[in-house]
């Protein structure tokens, strides 16, 4: 048997960017995340967001790979708000996403990034940091024109 684990920091978005993701449900939308991703031998080590986005880091195990996880806990989470009625809209989340390695020796650095998102946003919106991860991980030059 083969040990892994890949450290992943992953980032996906609500539709549209729209900034549901208030302060006041996250906590419930986050335990419930959570509960189910263990349930899905899904181990999530550190789970934030701010109005429109949520960031992630999830060490990856044998046999898991980053779109089946985020279907995973996309599409049961965005089922699971709107059957109980969360929000008082209809809820999705969008088909992109953000998914790089971590190294080891970073993990740290991630973990704190995470924990502090409403301090980091207070400095800097969504777009400046969306525009900053396609040019610090060179997404731009994996999507075609």
């Amino acid at each position: 048997m083969g040990y892994t684990k890949l450290w992943i920091h992953i980032v996906w978005t609500t539709k549209y960017r729209r900034p549901l993701l208030i302060k006041e449900v996250r906590s419930v939308i986050f335990d419930h995340i959570k509960e189910y991703a263990l349930k899905k031998s899904i181990y999530i080590d550190s789970l934030n967001s701010h109005l429109e986005h949520i960031h992630c880091l999830v060490p990856m195990g044998s046999g898991q790979n980053v779109e089946e996880v985020l279907r995973l806990l996309k599409g049961e989470s965005s089922h699971w708000i709107n059957k109980s009625k969360i929000l008082s809209e209809k809820f999705e989340w969008q088909d992109e996403y953000f998914a790089v390695s971590v190294s080891e020796s970073a993990v740290h650095r991630v973990r704190k990034y995470i924990k502090n998102k409403e301090d980091h946003h207070r400095k800097k919106t969504f777009s400046e940091e969306y525009q900053e991860f396609i040019k610090s991980y060179k997404f731009d030059r994996f999507v075609s024109g």
